[in-house]
């Protein structure tokens, strides 16, 4: 298979992990870890796995016209990203949420044109915002937006963690022309985990882990090793290869795994509103990502 291949598969891996993690994190919090308690254990289980995996890549050393670069990279990837995703969504309902979170790829498509100087063709526009709309019907359908406490605080925060992921895919693709993963991966986590901790380590700290189920202890784990270690390593195998709003229009299917694994539990039914959204989802996505010969 072609390297390109390689990359839309392992974008497609993140966003099936991400789908399935809504339905496991929602298992954890709050009940046995506050949002910042686990956004530290998130963090601080991926660096320590991201320096491991560092030993297996080449030996580079980071210049130093590139280190505030990571630093960026670090604070809207890591730090303001979960921080505000966590915050918004206690503020918020998780519908409400789950729709700013997929003004993304527009976002990183006018970041990308002003920043990075990309042409934004109309194929990708289209299908961006048929992306846009799929998701759209497959979140609201059937689902009251019902009453949330300072809901415009957390839509902003919310907001807020849309644009930081944006400015982090392009911090992060002008990085990976320079260096291998590996080389600034841990580097970006490590600083971001000094960013969480004043936020998170009380909460951290309060963990009651001898009364922890087993479920739990297992879920937390695929949280950290899964959901943080594996879909940022994958993100970044994409990044290679594939331009940031290519990447990002792929955050559309995260909604349309999360719906599937529901059904597959018997906690969701498949209906023909479903169905639509999932061509849509799927046309955007394939819009975005085809390159012609």
């Amino acid at each position: 298979m072609s390297k390109r291949i390689w990359a839309l598969l392992a974008a497609t891996v993140v966003s099936l992990i991400y789908g399935l993690s809504f339905t496991i994190a929602k298992d954890v919090m709050p009940k046995y870890v506050m949002p910042f308690g686990f956004i530290v254990l998130r963090v601080s289980g991926a660096t320590v796995l991201f320096w491991l995996i560092s030993f297996f890549g080449p030996k580079e050393k980071i210049r130093s016209a590139d280190i505030p670069r990571i630093i960026a990279a670090a604070f809207f990837g890591v730090a303001l990203n979960m921080l505000t995703f966590f915050k918004g969504l206690s503020y918020t309902s998780p519908i409400l949420g789950a729709v700013i979170m997929v003004t993304t790829p527009m976002i990183v498509l006018i970041l990308s044109a002003f920043i990075m100087k990309e042409r934004m063709k109309s194929r990708k526009i289209i299908g961006i915002l048929l992306g846009l709309v799929g998701t759209g019907f497959l979140i609201l359908y059937g689902k009251p937006l019902g009453n949330a406490s300072h809901a415009t605080l957390g839509n902003l925060l919310v907001f807020i963690n849309a644009v930081s992921y944006g400015f982090y895919l392009i911090l992060v693709k002008k990085l990976m022309d320079h260096y291998h993963a590996f080389t600034f991966v841990k580097w970006i986590y490590t600083i971001g985990l000094i960013m969480v901790l004043p936020f998170g380590w009380n909460e951290c700290a309060a963990i009651q882990w001898a009364h922890l189920p087993t479920a739990i202890l297992w879920e937390i784990g695929f949280v950290v090793v899964f959901t943080t270690f594996f879909t940022y390593l994958f993100n970044l195998v994409s990044m290679r290869e594939l331009k940031p709003t290519t990447v990002a229009v792929f955050i559309y299917l995260q909604p349309l795994f999360a719906a599937l694994f529901a059904i597959g539990l018997g906690k969701d039914s498949l209906t023909g509103v479903k169905i639509i959204s999932a061509g849509l989802i799927f046309g955007g996505v394939f819009l975005v990502t085809h390159k012609k010969s």
